[in-house]
């Protein structure tokens, strides 16, 4: 690197003696430049010195700073400690096309307050519970990191750990750390899917600090800071069978969340309007179509209430027929690629229901008619059983 000159070395130094590490965010230059604490150094901010983007290596080879160890064995030993991974705005963007029901009113309140107030949110899949979570942020202008969870999540994914960067061994924050530190709102997303590793984060959902044993220090959370999770199940594992994967979670876990969300899928109205607004917004305006898919809907979700069939319709899946009716050009289409995620009968007979809906034949009556078709297939199933019994008893 070029030689510096004195102005130079005393921005590198104060930068130093701040962040206390051999890397800097633009975040952290430009805060000091605001402060007036020192000039812009846009030599600094060029590709002589960046690492990745938004993160820029100091000099220090040019530099004698004040708190620069004599001891070399000891610093050579010692990773680089990175303060924030994190450079850019972490504020989710507004959908212009959602629309608010359920919980979001209240789980908009928890964010908005800034008081540490873990939530745990369940629902089926596709009903829009991450979604809320992320929209009430936009609106509330709350910075979050979302973790999306697995079985093999562990310490080293949610807290950091040490990482190999440009040959140098440095610590990197992990998104829990992140959101501790900037005092975002921490989404664990598909919480149920964890394992036991997850238990390292028992002393963050207490709300008081955490100690990083790894590059020991203490980890103070931010005002602002809060934890909200998402789960199909309750923790407690699928006895349906329903969610493959999911996991009972331990009880002194949950109980670290004060208060549940049930999150159910939306009213037919709301989710009628939810559909025309994807519909409007793909340039297909059909709001007789969006009536007929939530009807539709429905009376898959009644069905399989009642054990009629295994599989369900979602909002998230009406939302995406939406989308490929604007890209197909073809209602049935859209349906058909839509649903060929299910087993072949399952699909057939979604096709095959949604064609009686578009016929305009309504709700109520495909469920007369499925009950009434249900009622013979048990009566002729009684008849078939007393003739054998009278068989039987003739041969007898």
């Amino acid at each position: 690197m070029n030689d510096l000159n004195e102005k130079q070395k005393s921005v590198v130094e104060i930068l130093y003696n701040k962040y206390k590490s051999d890397t800097v965010t633009r975040t952290q230059i430009n805060n000091l430049v605001a402060d007036k604490t020192i000039p812009n150094p846009n030599w600094l901010k060029t590709d002589e010195y960046k690492v990745s983007r938004g993160l820029y290596k100091l000099p220090l080879n040019n530099t004698e700073t004040k708190t620069q160890k004599v001891d070399t064995q000891k610093t050579e030993s010692k990773a680089a400690y990175i303060v924030s991974s994190l450079t850019d705005n972490v504020v989710p963007n507004k959908d212009k096309d959602f629309v608010s029901f359920g919980n979001f009113s209240d789980v908009k309140n928890v964010i908005t307050s800034k008081k540490f107030y873990p939530v745990f949110i369940t629902g089926l899949s596709g009903n829009g519970k991450t979604l809320a979570v992320t929209q009430a942020c936009a609106v509330a202008k709350r910075e979050m990191i979302r973790v999306n969870i697995t079985i093999e999540t562990d310490e080293d994914d949610l807290l950091g750990g040490y990482r190999l960067r440009n040959g140098e061994t440095v610590w990197q924050n992990g998104p829990v750390i992140e959101a501790m530190e900037r005092g975002a709102v921490l989404l664990l997303d598909e919480i149920d899917l964890a394992s036991n590793k997850i238990m390292c984060l028992q002393p963050i959902l207490e709300g008081s600090g955490i100690y990083v044993k790894k590059i020991n220090k203490f980890v103070q959370p931010k005002h602002g800071f809060n934890v909200i999770a998402t789960a199909n199940t309750k923790g407690q594992g699928s006895d349906d069978g329903k969610f493959i994967g999911t996991n009972v979670l331990n009880e002194a876990f949950l109980e670290r969340f004060p208060i549940t969300f049930e999150q159910q899928y939306p009213a037919a109205k709301t989710e009628q309007k939810i559909v025309a607004t994807k519909l409007k917004s793909a340039g297909k305006s059909d709001e007789k179509f969006a009536t007929n898919l939530v009807t539709w809907a429905d009376v898959i979700r009644k069905t399989y209430k009642d054990g009629g069939v295994d599989e369900i319709i979602s909002t998230r899946r009406l939302v995406h027929i939406a989308e490929a009716y604007s890209i197909f050009k073809n209602k049935m289409k859209a349906i058909e690629v839509c649903t060929n995620r299910f087993d072949d009968d399952t699909k057939t007979s979604f096709v095959d229901l949604y064609t009686k809906v578009d016929a305009g034949v309504s709700a109520d009556q495909i469920l007369q008619d499925k009950k009434a078709a249900e009622e013979a297939e048990i009566l002729s199933e009684q008849k078939s059983n007393d003739s054998e019994e009278d068989e039987d008893t003739f041969e007898v």
